[in-house]
């Protein structure tokens, strides 16, 4: 209630108190009676009364006891202090004890009548009599003025009850861990709040019955059985994967200590449903506060809907912006959450990513967590990064048939059903799961109630920036795995096969600049240094998913076949980040190349265009540290800039020496895309729409695939095309204008540039793969002389 005492039983032997006592049962009397009646011996002049506490939704003729006594004359100085028995489940229970919990009359936390006279006789020590935080009537009567808009006695009454009961179950949690904290009597806490009701008065029509039900529709909660599930369901979610998720334990030590001190919204990749599982499983795997992770409503399906609610999960609405009481509830519910302390979750992107790369982050629900920030609801909030990887995902499948325009599956009870028995089909691997460092809602925003909080417009832009830094923390996080250096290796073969020889000597260049770069890797990643590491990476990716092996020839070999392509680039795509700036690098120099004049300036031009054209697609640095970054880049050739200028050869052999070459690896097939539907531009009417301007671009990409004038069918994706016309769009190519035909046709022969640049890259690096084959071949030579 308050912490005005260290052990709340001391205020029984210190002062006069109403102990307001939780006793549901004969046995449970019993108990708080025995411990009464220890206290009154250990403090003879101890003078207390004991008085039943009311049920959370009490009516107002059950409150008139606890009226009475609020109005007594003894005074306001008494103090109110909440007991009740805590029932403690079995310490060796296991997985089909807590499964058992979730049927009728087998929940360990509220044994029924008779199940506890077994527990009291065989083993007493999992009753216990525990008492909440006492607070004076005096103090607990400020609160209620200054908070609720209640008037009368039977309001406070009601007030008291809520306090009590929130004071214990902060003592349970004390008892339990902090992975069973979770907030409780949200509605009526809520409800009753003056700040509340007041800003419902602001929206015409509002009622508090009406704003009821919509907290009834979000309402979520950990109850116990659920905290105990949480491991058993999580991996059932997760069947195929490895039981052990793998932790940086250093980030998890960090990520403790600041949850000590501030509530945090953990802000998680989402390239999986599985995502939304695995956040609380790792919560509980590493003792942390539970989390409460936001979910589309559309999930709340069937016996899912009130499962997930007891789990944490809040279901909200897609569409609200027609709705202003809703976006009020939803962000007072926030606020609230945020005020007591409770952490939520949810995906910076809003949704999956179905290409494998992070897409752009959200700032819906962040905007409601800094509203609360700003209104002082707590001194500081902290915005968790959460990267979560997988070696494997059984949903590329459904993410290539998207784009190559198929309809999203429903969800339902079928759905969930083939999911899970999609789950336990074969091996995914592992489960990467890291914790960043948190970013700092007080470092962007400023302090509480500061000028932010009056100005919309710079509220945004800290948000932008903000979002955009907790981003690019899950991406430099964010490990390499050895299925996307794989994929990302026989993407560039055009369908061709490699030996197990060519995969691991072709790979190593990859992994010398990973290690450079000190980007983290997976452990299936640094046994790529071996072949038999390489062997088992492409054996667990092998039967097309998504790679194919061929037997019966001298030696077996491996290729990704044209049908496997868009699920191979999905984890390709997981790892471009880590080559981007390095790809734009070996871009630049192409295009320096075959410029006339100032190559050294036309190769930094190129270099921020390429930036400004695939701002859509990938996260970059600011300009002025991207620019350094790219400098840093070209530190591995000694006096760069001659070089350049020299031109020509000069250029060949600076790319030539480059290890790796990756460009054509990772970004031809966005530009390819682009290409597309610039081509599609050339005759396609002002104003086109989204959805015409990807149907025509998928007619005309597989015809380009079928003349072979694109290099895979992973290029004719709806997926890239969404974003090739934000970048028409941001070009101003869609809209009506001057010279329109014009300056489409001058952005269709830019693009056409730049491919020829990735021709040009791609033909020297085919040159390394054949220098290295024949060094292989002549090493092999030497060893057998030897």
């Amino acid at each position: 209630m308050t912490k005005s005492a260290a052990d709340p039983s001391a205020a029984l032997t210190a002062q006069d108190s109403l102990v307001l006592a939780s006793m549901a049962s004969p046995v449970e009397r019993d108990l708080v009676m025995a411990w009464l009646d220890q206290k009154r011996t250990a403090d003879a002049e101890a003078n207390f009364e004991v008085l039943a506490l009311p049920e959370r939704d009490a009516p107002p003729t059950a409150l008139s006891a606890l009226v009475e006594r609020l109005e007594s004359e003894v005074g306001e100085d008494r103090s109110i202090v909440p007991v009740r028995v805590f029932w403690l489940p079995p310490a060796d229970r296991g997985r089909a004890a807590k499964l058992a919990g979730l049927l009728p009359g087998r929940d360990p936390y509220h044994p029924s009548p008779r199940q506890q006279r077994q527990i009291v006789r065989s083993d007493p020590q999992r009753a216990r009599v525990v008492a909440g935080e006492p607070a004076k009537i005096a103090e607990l009567r400020q609160q209620w003025r200054e908070t609720t808009v209640g008037q009368g006695e039977h309001d406070f009454a009601q007030f008291v009850t809520r306090r009590a009961i929130l004071a214990l179950e902060r003592a349970e949690y004390r008892i339990l861990g902090p992975q069973y904290k979770s907030p409780r009597l949200v509605k009526p806490e809520i409800l009753a709040s003056a700040r509340f009701r007041a800003g419902l008065k602001r929206i015409p029509g509002a009622t508090v019955e009406e704003a009821g039900k919509m907290l009834d529709e979000l309402a979520t909660g950990w109850s116990r059985v659920s905290v105990d599930l949480v491991g058993v369901l999580g991996r059932a979610l997760s069947r195929g994967f490895d039981p052990d998720i793998d932790y940086d334990e250093y980030q998890v030590a960090a990520m403790r200590t600041a949850l000590d001190n501030h509530p945090a919204v953990l802000l998680f990749s989402h390239r999986s449903y599985i995502d939304g599982a695995v956040v609380p499983v790792a919560m509980q795997e590493n003792r942390l506060p539970p989390v409460h992770v936001f979910a589309g409503i559309n999930l709340s399906f069937g016996v899912m809907g009130p499962l997930l609610r007891r789990s944490g999960v809040i279901f909200i609405r897609r569409n609200i912006g027609e709705d202003p009481l809703y976006k009020y509830v939803l962000r007072e519910f926030v606020g609230y959450i945020v005020e007591k302390r409770f952490n939520l979750s949810w995906s910076i992107e809003g949704t999956r990513s179905r290409t494998g790369k992070m897409l752009p982050p959200k700032l819906g629900l962040l905007s409601y967590v800094a509203d609360a920030y700003l209104d002082g609801r707590s001194q500081d909030i902290l915005l968790q990064p959460v990267s979560i990887g997988f070696d494997q995902l059984h949903e590329t499948a459904e993410y290539a048939a998207y784009a190559r325009g198929g309809e999203k599956t429903p969800e339902g009870v079928v759905w969930l059903y083939n999911f899970i028995k999609a789950q336990g089909e074969r091996n995914y691997g592992k489960i990467y799961v890291r914790f960043p460092e948190a970013v700092s809602m007080r470092q962007y925003l400023g302090p509480p109630h500061g000028p932010l909080a009056h100005d919309q417009d710079a509220k945004r832009l800290a948000l932008q920036k903000m979002s955009f830094e907790v981003a690019w923390r899950i991406l430099r996080a964010t490990p390499v795995t050895a299925t996307g250096l794989v994929c990302a290796l026989l993407l560039t073969t055009r369908g061709a096969a490699l030996t197990l020889g060519q995969l691991h000597h072709t790979l190593q260049d990859s992994l010398d600049y990973l290690q450079r770069k000190q980007t983290p890797m997976s452990a299936s990643a640094l046994r790529l240094r071996t072949r038999d590491g390489v062997r088992a990476a492409v054996d667990a990716l092998s039967n097309g998913h998504p790679i194919t092996r061929v037997d019966g020839g001298r030696e077996p070999v491996w290729r990704i076949a044209p049908e496997h392509e868009h699920a191979a680039a999905f984890y390709r795509n997981s790892l471009i980040h880590a080559f981007l700036e390095t790809s734009i690098v070996e871009l630049a120099l192409a295009c320096a190349r075959r410029a006339e004049g100032n190559r050294v300036e036309a190769f930094w031009t190129q270099a921020m265009r390429l930036r400004d054209l695939l701002k859509f697609d990938f996260y970059f640095a600011d300009s002025a540290t991207f620019r350094n970054n790219i400098a840093e880049e070209m530190g591995w050739h000694d006096n760069w800039e001659a070089h350049v200028s020299a031109g020509g050869d000069e250029i060949d052999a600076m790319l030539f020496a480059k290890r790796p070459l990756m460009c054509h690896a990772m970004l031809r097939v966005f530009f390819e895309a682009y290409g597309i539907v610039a081509d599609v531009l050339r005759d396609a009417p002002a104003g086109v729409g989204s959805k015409e301007l990807t149907e025509l671009a998928l007619g005309v990409g597989r015809q380009y695939v079928a003349q072979t004038r694109v290099r895979s069918s992973e290029s004719v994706s709806t997926l890239l095309f969404a974003t090739a016309r934000q970048v028409a769009d941001d070009q101003d190519l869609i809209g009506p204008g001057p010279d329109l035909a014009q300056r489409r046709v001058a952005f269709r022969r830019e693009l056409r540039d730049i491919l020829h640049d990735f021709d040009h890259v791609e033909r020297i690096a085919r040159e390394q793969f054949i220098a290295r084959e024949v060094e292989a071949r002549r090493e092999r030579l030497h060893s057998q002389i030897r």
